[in-house]
């Protein structure tokens, strides 16, 4: 466990609430067997004198520092957790990763112990409120006394609901039906609901999420481990705008797999300036741009110094919004629209000719998408020197360094050599009309979602050394 501090402005543990206490303990002792983590930071708590939890939003001076453990759990199936499709637009961003984010919170009255994969993809939080298999966890909404589902009559269903891909319903029982639907043609549907959320020292008491009881799923190891998700983008419906969260941060670690995630404004001297680029908004519906994304104008992309030959109207979203560029942690690696994807390839390849020696299998595209990889012998023990990819933004550049340009594909030998894939995929394959930003790229990054200034900003930092300054590790 990382060793915690707690600031001197918390109140004692003793005055906290005695279900809170429990809440604590079982996200703290739950994280111990799991190999990776990482760390929720808070600056979102607000207590009464007596210690009390207090539901209204933290004004700056009572803003308080929270820490709460963020777990990364590997997940075997490497074709589980793709994001979210808007059903409106075909084939809205796939991605695979076998790493998953999670956090612990409780939900209802009593409180029931939730896990809750955190995805900056997605706008609507849900739990599983049934399923066949014995051994998923599931909220069981008829066992806390202040859930409450929508009426499909109820303003919130018809307004709220608004940025959902699939536009909401009204069911047999007349509650607001949602859904959603992912990529890989998984999806999840069941009734629009508010109950009492424990997360951290932040009560939420209201907060609207989907209780859903059927849907298909492709990633049965993720359902074993996990209630739900907690969707974290723009939207109406997300946690972010349901708490009123005006900023937030986070910082992966590229070392191991430490890393904070912090809610509110940082301020610490030793992030140092921030590069930021705008958020890209838009206030026209457009099919294939999605207008709660966290979405930033890219305008070129640099090898080693050397700018790519592309105009920089291939950057931009077209008349139907396809071409948007979206940054999402959720993501784990980087995907681009097929002209800048094969000159980024083709710039790539003549510069590392000779160092590297290309994987000459036509049969072989790593994630239906990542199609220039490489043989690397296992007894090397570190890969050749690989040119530094800079992402031109408007107002900043973000460095991709040469060691995380390739990566190694779990299970993928031939003969002596591991296989190595370049980090960045070709969205054309997958059918997405959309660059996205993955959290491979992002690692030993300060990024910082402004929501109050339109911007997203990020620098280069330690993400292991931030940890062990925040006492975290």
């Amino acid at each position: 466990m990382p060793t915690k501090t707690r600031p001197h402005s918390l109140p004692p543990l003793k005055n906290l609430p005695e279900n809170l206490l429990q809440i604590l303990s079982m996200a703290v002792l739950g994280s111990r067997h799991h190999r990776l983590r990482l760390t929720f930071l808070f600056f979102a708590a607000v207590f009464n004198c007596n210690g009390a939890l207090s539901p209204s939003p933290p004004t700056p001076n009572r803003q308080l520092l929270f820490l709460l453990p963020l777990k990364t759990q590997n997940i075997p199936s490497l074709s589980s957790s793709l994001p979210r499709a808007r059903a409106s637009a075909e084939g809205r961003l796939p991605f695979r990763h076998n790493i998953t984010l999670t956090v612990s919170v409780s939900v209802g009255f009593p409180p029931q112990p939730a896990t809750m994969v955190l995805d900056t993809g997605s706008e609507l939080s849900w739990l599983r409120c049934s399923s066949p298999k014995v051994q998923q966890p599931v909220f069981h909404p008829l066992a806390s006394k202040s859930y409450s589902p929508v009426p499909c009559s109820s303003p919130t269903c018809a307004a709220q609901t608004r940025d959902l891909p699939v536009p909401a319903s009204c069911d047999p029982s007349k509650l607001c039906h949602v859904i959603v639907s992912y990529a890989d043609a998984s999806s999840a549907e069941g009734t629009l609901a508010s109950d009492a959320l424990l997360i951290g020292p932040s009560a939420r008491p209201g907060f609207l999420f989907g209780c859903m009881d059927s849907g298909q799923s492709s990633s049965p190891d993720e359902d074993a481990r996990t209630t739900g998700l907690m969707g974290m983008n723009r939207g109406s419906l997300s946690l972010v705008t349901q708490m009123g969260l005006g900023k937030f941060s986070y910082c992966i670690s590229g070392l191991d797999s430490s890393g904070v995630l912090l809610f509110g404004d940082a301020g610490f001297d030793w992030v140092g300036p921030l590069n930021y680029t705008p958020l890209v908004q838009i206030s026209t519906p457009l099919p294939y741009f999605d207008r709660v994304a966290y979405t930033i104008q890219m305008d070129g992309i640099k090898v080693s110094g050397k700018v790519l030959p592309l105009p920089k109207s291939v950057f931009e979203p077209d008349h139907t919004g396809a071409g948007q560029t979206m940054v999402d942690s959720g993501t784990q690696f980087t995907f681009l629209l097929g002209p800048v994807y094969a000159a980024l390839k083709n710039e790539f390849s003549r510069q590392t000719r000779g160092s590297a020696r290309v994987l000459n299998d036509p049969n072989f595209v790593f994630q239906g998408a990542m199609d220039l990889c490489y043989l690397v012998p296992s007894a090397r023990p570190e890969l050749p020197e690989l040119p530094e990819v800079r992402l031109v933004f408007r107002g900043a550049e973000m460095s991709v360094p040469g060691r995380r340009l390739l990566y190694r594909v779990p299970g993928e030998w031939r003969g002596s050599d591991w296989v190595y894939c370049f980090t960045f995929g070709n969205s054309d394959l997958l059918g997405v009309e959309a660059f996205v930003i993955g959290h491979h790229h992002q690692q030993d990054m300060w990024m910082e979602f402004d929501l109050e200034r339109s911007r997203v900003g990020f620098a280069e930092v330690r993400c292991d050394l931030a940890s062990q300054r925040l006492g975290l590790g």
